[in-house]
């Protein structure tokens, strides 16, 4: 069983992209789970989802304790949310940030692999929200399709079709531009 756990704050999909995401993986034959947990439901308020799939029938429920990826959707949360915590050795956390030159100070620590996305700004190349609040949901898990390794682009193209209320094209658009754009941060450099 591999388990998702999405970090991100009220109004940037995360909810959204969980359920997408675990659309795309039934379309590979995988049985799936997708649920939020909420705090204070309010926009900007910090939020979890979560996607649990394998290949036989889930019966597990509740939280994620120990995932294997976890997808950042607000490089801001780091200083209060310990995304990285429990996670399995090795795990993917997937940041979206901006790309300086691959050297992003992550203050915090544990046996993880880093790979970045500058999905704000692919999302408003795309016309997906605003400068102030950028829709990044569908670029996040394009980049995270890329890193995953067993997710095909393709089905995860159409579920985003079928899975957004509003703008289907510029969100599937922008999902593969993310899927190019992927990078991978070195950590070592600050000792972490």
């Amino acid at each position: 069983m591999v388990g998702i756990r999405f970090h991100g704050r009220g109004g940037q999909g995360a909810v959204v992209a969980s359920k997408i995401l675990a659309n795309a993986y039934f379309k590979q034959g995988f049985y799936v789970q997708a649920f939020p947990f909420f705090g204070m439901e309010r926009k900007g308020a910090a939020v979890s989802a979560f996607v649990r799939l394998d290949k036989v029938p889930i019966v597990e429920r509740g939280e994620i304790k120990h995932p294997e990826a976890v997808i950042v959707m607000d490089f801001s949360l780091l200083p209060k949310v310990d995304v990285a915590q429990d996670v399995k050795p090795g795990a993917l956390i997937l940041f979206n940030c901006k790309d300086s030159e691959n050297r992003i100070p992550i203050p915090i620590e544990g046996s993880f692999r880093a790979a970045g996305v500058d999905a704000a700004k692919i999302a408003l190349q795309y016309g997906l929200g605003s400068k102030a609040a950028p829709i990044i949901n569908t670029a996040m898990i394009g980049a995270f399709a890329r890193l995953a390794g067993n997710l095909a682009l393709s089905n995860l193209l159409e579920a985003i079709e079928t899975g957004v209320p509003v703008n289907p094209k510029q969100n599937m658009a922008a999902a593969e531009a993310a899927y190019q754009a992927v990078f991978k941060i070195s950590r070592d450099i600050y000792g972490v």
